[in-house]
């Protein structure tokens, strides 16, 4: 003979199921991020103190690359299109960004590199992505990065003879994010 259900049973059950997936989904994001950045997942890049190991003689080429959101108000460009970089070099580099609104706009970059696969291998040590950037009414200013290329990269049997890197950012309104959030 089986046993009657006790309704405030299954109703513990399904909240607390409920409960656990609301804060599995607020996890979800932290953990993809922190999974990415330790792996290079998806283009991730790295962050990274100065660097002082080997130089090598191979070089490769960095493209800059420079998105903005629909939501932005923003032009957005690299000041150089390319450099090339030996391997294990600290790099300078920056992007040109101007507020073409009348009031002050606060943004945040998103990044990756490309291949993919290369993104545990380019590190930064310094970048304007690291945290939101705000331009006042008509605001033009150079935003830099230091980066370099870690020579274990030649190590890699799927990168060990790429040439190209290309850097991406898409800057983002913060006020159109938390629209949506």
């Amino acid at each position: 003979m089986s046993q009657p259900v006790d309704n405030r049973s299954i109703a513990f059950s399904l909240a607390a199921l409920v409960a656990g997936m609301v804060m599995l989904s607020f996890a979800a994001v932290p953990l993809y991020q922190l999974f990415c950045q330790v792996t290079g997942f998806g283009g991730t890049t790295q962050r990274a103190e100065a660097f002082s190991g080997p130089i090598l003689d191979r070089t490769v080429t960095i493209t800059f690359n420079a998105d903005v959101d629909a939501n932005m108000p923003w032009k957005f460009k690299p000041v150089q299109k390319h450099v090339t970089v030996r391997i294990g070099e600290m790099m300078l580099a920056s992007y040109r960004a101007e507020n073409e609104s009348d009031q002050a706009v606060t943004g945040m970059a998103t990044y990756n590199v490309t291949p993919h696969a290369a993104g545990k291998y380019f590190h930064k040590v310094y970048c304007f992505c690291f945290e939101q950037q705000t331009l006042q009414p008509r605001q033009v200013v150079n935003m830099p990065i230091s980066f370099y290329v870690d020579p274990k990269i030649v190590d890699d049997p799927e990168l060990k003879d790429v040439k190209d890197i290309t850097l991406s950012y898409t800057f983002f309104n913060e006020l159109s994010k938390n629209e949506y959030q």
